[in-house]
């Protein structure tokens, strides 16, 4: 099966050279988003962590969506956050809103030095495609 590069429309545009997502033999990489308003990577952030952490979910949300998929299709998660132990409980809570609490994929969170454009949180995910749901 030959490898898809999705661009997705209203989703944020890409800060450097990259796809929203990269799919292959069903299974889908999401590029880590950031919290940006709208599609324009100058469109600004919402103030604080709960808000931000909102806004990547929406805009991981709008990617999965463009590629057939929802967050129930979720199986694995890596959250970067540049404020880790002042962010870090903030950002559980509205991040588990988003997953019922027995189908919660599998999780990373790392703390960072720095993210692009400076993001105080950035999210990728990797999807799984059921079979022949192409």
């Amino acid at each position: 099966m030959p490898m898809s590069f999705h661009m997705i429309g209203g989703a944020p545009d890409p800060v450097a050279p990259f796809s929203h997502a990269v799919e292959s033999d069903g299974w889908v990489f999401i590029t880590g988003q950031m919290p940006f308003t709208g599609t324009s990577v100058e469109s600004g952030y919402p103030p604080g962590i709960e808000a931000q952490t909102h806004q990547v979910m929406h805009n991981l949300g709008v990617v999965l969506e463009g590629c057939g998929l929802s967050l129930a299709d979720v199986v694995c998660v890596r959250v970067y956050l540049t404020a880790f132990e002042a962010d870090y409980e903030a950002m559980n809570r509205v991040y588990a809103s988003y997953f019922p609490p027995r189908r919660r994929p599998a999780r990373t969170c790392i703390g960072v030095s720095g993210l692009a454009k400076g993001a105080r949180i950035e999210i990728d995910m990797v999807a799984r495609r059921e079979p022949g749901l192409a």
